[in-house]
C-alpha cells in the first residue's frame, strides 16, 4: 500500500497533543491522516477531501461528534466513524452507532486497539506497528517480563506526544521510573523534570508547592517562590499520588491544566506554563470519583493515556534481574547464592519493587563477603510460610493430567485467531473478553499478528 493509494483517515479532536498521537499510531499501518480540530473544519474536510474513515472525539466545544456525524450523514451518508469518548456514556454509544457510526471507543484509547478497529473497518489487514525501541533507551531498567516490555513499549509511544499520562498500579510497582522513562524519549528531554509527591505535602502547603506564591503572600512567605509548574517549564511536571490530591484544590489544578496558565498564590495575574503533565496513583480514581472524592472533570483530562503498571507478582522474570542490579548499585557489589535467588523468586512481594529494593539494601549490609545467603535476607522472604507471602510452583504439567491454566489460555487464543484468519474483534467475541483485554493477553504472550495452530 502506497502513500498514494493508502486509504485517509481524518482525526478531530480539540486536543492537539490527541490528534498527533493518533495520526502517529495510524500511522503504523500505512494509513494517511489528516486532522481537524473541531466539527466544522471536518465536515469541510470531509466534502473536500472524502477521507475513508473518521474517527472522532465526541466531546468537544461548539459542535460534538454527535452533530458532526449527524451533518456528515446529509452529504456521505456511507463515510464510516469511529467516535471517541472520554465519558463512557451507553445512551450516547446507542445514539451514535444508531446514527451510522461503527463503533466507539472509551478514554482511555488503547493505541492497539485503535489501530485494529480501523484496519478492521477499511477491511485491511493488521500490521505489526513494533517499536524502534532501542536498548539505550531501556538503560538502567528492568523489563525481562513481556507484561512489563508491553508497558514500556506503549509508553514510548507515547512519550513523542504532548498527550497526558495517568499512571496506575500497586504502590512500589515503579511509577516514577516510567515517568521519567516518558520524559527521557520525549521533546522535552532537555527541559526540567520536575515530581511532587501530592500526599507528602500538607495540604495548606500545595498550593504554593505547585503554583508558586508571591512575597509577603502569607505569614512566613519572606520571598517568592516559582512553584513546580513553572519550573517544570518547558519539560515534564510528574504528579504522583494525584489520587491524594485534596478536593478542594482539584478546580485549582484542572483550571491550570486546560488554560496552561497558574496564579501564584497573593498574586494578582496568571503566568502561562509549557509543560507535559505525567500523573500517577495507586488509588482506583474511578471509584473515588464515584465516592466523590475525586473530579469527574479531572479524571477525564488526566486519564487521556492510561498504563497500568504489573505488581512484581505479576512478573517474576524481573525479580532476579531487579535483584542484581540493586546489588550492583551498593557501595560494595555482591551477588546472590543459588539458595537466596530461590527464595527471592519463591517470595510474592506484596511490597512489589521497592520491597525488593530495601531487602537488597538489607543484604547487602549484613553479608560480610561478596555472596549473599538467604541469612541476609528478611525473614518473610526467607521463611515462606503457607501464606500470600509464598509463591506455590504450578504443578507439573502431567500430575493427574492437569496443564497450567495459561497455557490453556494462550492455546486458547491461538485457536480463536486461527478461526477468525487473525481478525481481533471477532477472537474476542468466540473468546468472551473484550477487544481490549485480548490485545493485553496478545502483549502478555508474546502472539504475533499471524496465527498458529495451538
Amino acid at each position: 500500500m502506497t502513500e498514494e493509494t493508502a486509504p485517509l483517515v481524518l482525526i478531530v479532536d480539540d486536543e492537539p497533543s490527541h490528534r498527533r498521537l493518533y495520526a502517529d499510531t495510524l500511522a503504523t499501518q500505512g494509513l494517511a491522516t489528516t486532522t481537524a480540530g473541531d466539527a466544522e473544519t471536518a465536515l469541510k474536510v470531509i466534502r473536500e477531501e472524502q477521507p475513508a474513515l473518521v474517527v472522532s472525539d465526541v466531546r468537544m466545544p461548539g459542535a460534538s461528534g454527535l452533530d458532526l456525524l449527524r451533518q456528515a450523514r446529509a452529504c456521505c451518508p456511507t463515510l464510516p466513524f469511529l467516535l471517541v469518548t472520554a465519558f463512557a456514556n451507553v445512551r450516547e454509544a446507542v445514539a451514535a452507532l444508531r446514527m451510522g457510526a461503527v463503533d466507539y471507543l472509551a478514554k482511555p484509547v488503547d493505541l492497539d486497539e485503535l489501530a485494529a478497529a480501523a484496519v478492521d473497518i477499511l477491511g485491511l489487514p493488521v500490521k505489526d506497528g513494533g517499536t524502534d525501541m532501542s536498548a539505550a533507551a531501556l538503560e538502567g531498567i528492568v523489563a525481562e517480563s513481556a507484561s512489563m516490555r508491553a508497558v514500556l513499549t506503549d509508553a514510548y509511544r507515547v512519550a513523542a506526544s504532548d498527550a497526558t499520562v495517568l499512571l496506575t498500579g500497586e504502590s512500589g510497582t515503579g511509577k516514577e521510573v516510567v515517568a521519567g522513562f516518558i520524559h527521557r524519549q520525549s521533546s522535552r528531554r532537555e527541559g526540567p523534570l520536575v515530581a511532587v509527591n501530592c500526599a507528602a505535602l500538607p495540604e495548606s502547603l500545595l498550593p504554593s508547592e505547585l503554583f508558586g506564591h508571591e512575597r509577603g503572600a502569607f505569614t512566613g512567605a519572606v520571598s517568592s517562590r516559582l512553584g513546580r509548574f513553572r519550573e517544570a517549564d518547558g519539560g515534564t511536571l510528574f504528579l504522583d499520588e494525584i489520587g491524594d490530591m485534596p478536593l478542594d484544590l482539584q478546580p485549582s489544578l484542572l483550571r491550570a491544566i486546560e488554560s496552561g496558565r497558574v496564579t501564584p498564590v497573593g498574586g494578582t495575574g496568571d503566568q502561562a506554563v509549557d509543560i507535559r503533565l505525567v500523573a500517577a496513583t495507586h488509588r482506583d480514581l474511578a471509584e473515588a470519583v464515584a465516592d466523590g472524592r475525586f473530579r469527574q472533570d479531572l479524571y477525564y483530562r488526566l486519564n487521556v493515556i492510561a498504563l497500568e503498571l504489573p505488581p512484581l507478582r505479576a512478573r517474576p522474570e524481573d525479580v532476579l534481574a531487579l535483584a542484581k542490579m540493586f546489588l550492583q548499585h551498593a557501595d560494595t557489589p555482591k551477588r546472590l547464592s543459588p539458595a537466596a535467588s530461590r527464595a527471592l523468586v519463591r517470595y510474592s512481594w506484596p511490597g512489589n519493587v521497592r520491597e525488593l529494593a530495601n531487602a537488597m539494601e538489607r543484604a547487602s549490609i549484613l553479608s560480610n563477603t561478596e555472596v549473599v545467603l538467604p541469612e541476609h535476607l528478611p525473614p518473610a522472604v526467607r521463611q515462606p510460610s503457607e501464606t500470600a507471602h509464598r509463591r506455590e510452583e504450578p504443578p507439573a504439567a502431567a500430575d493427574q493430567g492437569v496443564r497450567p491454566l495459561e497455557e490453556v489460555e494462550r492455546d486458547s487464543i491461538v485457536h480463536a485467531l486461527t478461526l477468525t484468519g487473525g481478525n481481533r474483534t471477532r477472537s474476542a467475541e468466540l473468546l468472551g473478553i473484550s477487544r481490549r483485554t485480548l490485545i493485553n493477553k496478545l502483549k502478555r504472550y508474546r502472539l504475533g499478528e499471524e496465527p498458529t495452530e495451538p
